[in-house]
């Protein structure tokens, strides 16, 4: 097990905001997961979980959590198939662009939806990463997740899943996933790449890919009433405050402009809630997750 102090979480997000953590523990192999909890007890601190930092906004200054990150990237590769369906394994550290490409090049569909959202595997399972009508946890066969300390299997009939959430073993956190199995079908390769570079094209369209942006920062709060859309109705396209901004070509993505802070990303933010409640009456909830995660 790989340990990293004082680790600087904007070198780790991408949004390039927040303090220092107490540690990092990087999980290289199997060997490493019974050393996991001992460490954390002399560490102190809160443990928190870290993928590729795609969907993080971590909070300013010395921070007490301690980083827990998979970095076992087996795979993809495909474990068993049929005539017309095919699973395929796939570590947490891989990241997701590589799965869909394999996906691709293999002509297997059902994740193609997902083109064009960064992090890794690990991630997009633990949020049930979504896009273009496809959920990342619909194709899961199962999972392997640290749970209470121990390595556990869950096949998908146990899991639950929903917008933007998955529950493992009832707990809608402090799991670590391992390694994901999907089960994906058996199709034309050239469709599946046309849809793909479809997908991405429409999106570059629509948002800033490039930017220092965590995604969408509020969830949707109905299918019918997309977060983006109060945004900008309530004024909130391309509003700026201290270094970050509500991107101009989408309103629910917040965006780094190269010297924000996460003390004035939380103000901003909290201004468009505001600004949305008072406008139509609706509450947004965090897309993004929060560093330190906030008490409850």
């Amino acid at each position: 097990m790989r340990e990293i102090l004082s680790p600087s979480l904007a070198e780790r997000t991408s949004l390039h905001l927040g303090g220092r953590a107490l540690a990092e523990l990087v999980l290289e192999h199997a060997g490493d997961y019974p050393l996991l909890e001992e460490r954390l007890r002399q560490l102190g601190g809160s443990p928190f979980i870290i993928g590729a930092g795609t969907n993080l906004l971590a909070r300013d200054g010395e921070l007490p959590v301690v980083l827990i990150r998979s970095a076992i990237g087996t795979g993809p590769e495909i474990v068993s198939e049929s005539a017309t369906r095919a699973r395929v394994r796939a570590g947490a550290a891989i990241p997701l662009p590589r799965l869909l490409g394999f996906c691709s090049r293999h002509g297997l569909g059902g994740l193609e939806g997902l083109v064009g959202i960064p992090g890794s595997v690990g991630g997009a399972v633990a949020m049930n990463a979504g896009s273009y009508g496809c959920e990342t946890c619909r194709h899961l066969v199962e999972i392997t997740a640290i749970v209470d300390g121990r390595v556990q299997t869950f096949p998908a009939g146990k899991l639950q899943y929903g917008y933007r959430s998955l529950l493992v073993d009832g707990k809608k956190s402090g799991f670590l996933v391992l390694e994901a199995i999907f089960d994906l079908t058996k199709t034309d390769r050239n469709g599946i790449s046309k849809l793909m570079h479809r997908n991405i094209c429409e999106k570059k369209s629509k948002q800033p890919v490039t930017a220092w942006s965590a995604g969408c920062v509020f969830k949707n709060p109905a299918p019918d009433k997309p977060a983006g859309i109060l945004l900008d109705k309530a004024g909130f396209r391309g509003r700026r405050l201290g270094g970050m901004a509500f991107s101009a070509m989408h309103a629910n993505f917040l965006i780094n402009e190269g010297n924000g802070s996460a003390t004035a990303a939380f103000e901003l933010m909290e201004k468009a809630r505001q600004g949305v409640l008072e406008q139509f009456g609706i509450a947004l909830e965090t897309e993004v997750r929060i560093v330190p995660c906030p008490s409850r």
